[in-house]
């Protein structure tokens, strides 16, 4: 056969390229993309991801597979911060304001900020969203609560943002203040149900009494609680004794004795000093120090955070020996000698220990961290320093600890103390659990 000549050639080309753009163009409907969101995503939300492979779906994907009929066609407002994502790593308020089936009209912050770039303890200011291009109301600075205003234009509010399991998050205080609000306004809360990181089975501490009640402290719970966010808001409504329309959302496949691993999810810092599920998973039990301690750091201003506690006076190889004598169940200590690069302790040379998991399922970070408590006043007892009552009875619930503490009882002993409370919290507890 001749070849062709090249101008055949070129049309060709031409006639194949407009045949194929016009059955492209006459494809059914069932197989052409969806149109492109109102809403513009980042480029993680358009970026191909892998599908989940965790036993654990999450309510956010929950809602979305399965709809809500008390949500379509609704203005909605949205308590989140980047912790709120679903399985594939977008954002709840992405996935939400580019849904058809409702309008996302406002976003509300927790502290730390929508987007997580305010530091611990900085008030969020309101701004607009660069994202979605919507509203976003502080609920961490001059108010804690949706305002009248903002309230005003929603039909509905929806909460999900990823809690690490203590009263002292301030998360779920957030979550009491908008349920609160929400209840006055006459408005549902619908509550995106995420994993309890340190699982759903353990509850330690001191029951806080109720004139240290603080935003380290709504609610009448102890230390740790056990409980998923949706359990929460259900805990809170009865407690609170709140007239409120509340739904949760629920995850499917959670399991009470899930520690963070065993769910299959990816995790997100839910603050700029949890970047990872180890952070959260042991700021119970160095964070219930380093927050009432003027002088051993918590890794924070390091770049293990929550991890590790050290301090000028520590003999750090002598420490670790007395906690690995005690024989804390799954968790280990290395000796670690490190200088923090900010925060109060900045440019410090502070020697200690690293907590180290080596079975998180049996993990006790309050028995942990009262135990390093008992140890330090015991070691050194002269140059530990603490803070004032107030401050001391806001973080641990109560100034008993401390009483037990200068008198020189045990871990155990403390410990013991403060279960009659627990038992009464767990009775209370048990009518807010949803999962097995």
């Amino acid at each position: 056969m001749s070849a062709l000549h090249p101008r055949r050639l070129l049309l060709l080309a031409l006639i194949l390229g407009c045949i194929g753009t016009l059955v492209w163009m006459l494809r059914p409907p069932s197989v052409i993309e969806d149109q492109a969101p109102a809403v513009p995503l980042p480029e993680t939300a358009r970026a191909p991801l892998a599908q989940p492979t965790g036993p654990v779906r999450l309510g956010i994907e929950v809602l979305l597979s399965k709809g809500e009929p008390g949500l379509e066609g609704k203005r909605l407002g949205l308590i989140t911060n980047p912790s709120g994502v679903d399985s594939r790593l977008v954002m709840t308020a992405d996935l939400l304001a580019r849904d058809p089936r409702w309008k996302l009209v406002q976003l509300f912050s927790p502290e730390h900020g929508v987007r997580g770039d305010v530091l611990a303890g900085d008030k969020v200011h309101s701004s607009v969203d660069q994202s979605t291009g919507l509203p976003v109301e502080s609920l961490y600075g001059d108010q804690r609560a949706p305002s009248a205003t903002a309230l005003s234009r929603v039909d509905a509010l929806l909460f999900d943002i990823q809690d690490v399991g203590s009263r002292t998050y301030t998360y779920i205080s957030t979550l009491g203040e908008v349920m609160r609000a929400a209840a006055a306004a006459k408005k549902p809360l619908y509550v995106l149900d995420r994993p309890n990181p340190i699982g759903g089975v353990l509850f330690e501490g001191p029951v806080i009494e109720e004139g240290f009640r603080s935003f380290i402290g709504y609610g009448p719970m102890p230390v740790s609680h056990g409980m998923t966010v949706g359990e929460v808001a259900r805990f809170f409504q009865r407690e609170l004794a709140l007239d409120l329309d509340l739904h949760v959302i629920a995850m499917t496949g959670w399991r009470r004795t899930m520690t963070w691993s065993d769910t299959g999810l990816p995790w997100v810092p839910t603050s700029p000093h949890i970047p990872h599920a180890i952070s959260a998973q042991v700021y119970i039990a160095t964070g219930m120090i380093g927050g009432i301690s003027k002088n051993v750091n918590d890794g924070v201003g390091w770049t293990a955070p929550f991890e590790t506690l050290a301090a000028e006076f520590i003999d750090a190889r002598a420490f670790r020996a007395e906690l690995e004598s005690a024989a804390l169940p799954g968790v280990s200590f290395r000796e670690v000698h490190y200088t923090p690069t900010y925060h109060r302790h900045k440019g410090l040379n502070l020697h200690g220990v690293q907590l180290h998991l080596t079975q998180a399922s049996e993990f006790r970070p309050l028995r942990t961290s009262l135990t390093i408590l008992c140890t330090l006043q015991r070691m050194y007892g002269d140059e530990l320093t603490l803070e004032d009552a107030p401050v001391l009875g806001r973080h641990w619930g109560t100034l008993s600890v401390f009483d037990s503490l200068r008198a020189g009882k045990s871990a155990a002993e403390i410990e013991a103390a403060w279960q009659p409370l627990l038992a009464d919290f767990e009775k209370r507890r048990a009518l807010a659990l949803i999962y097995e």
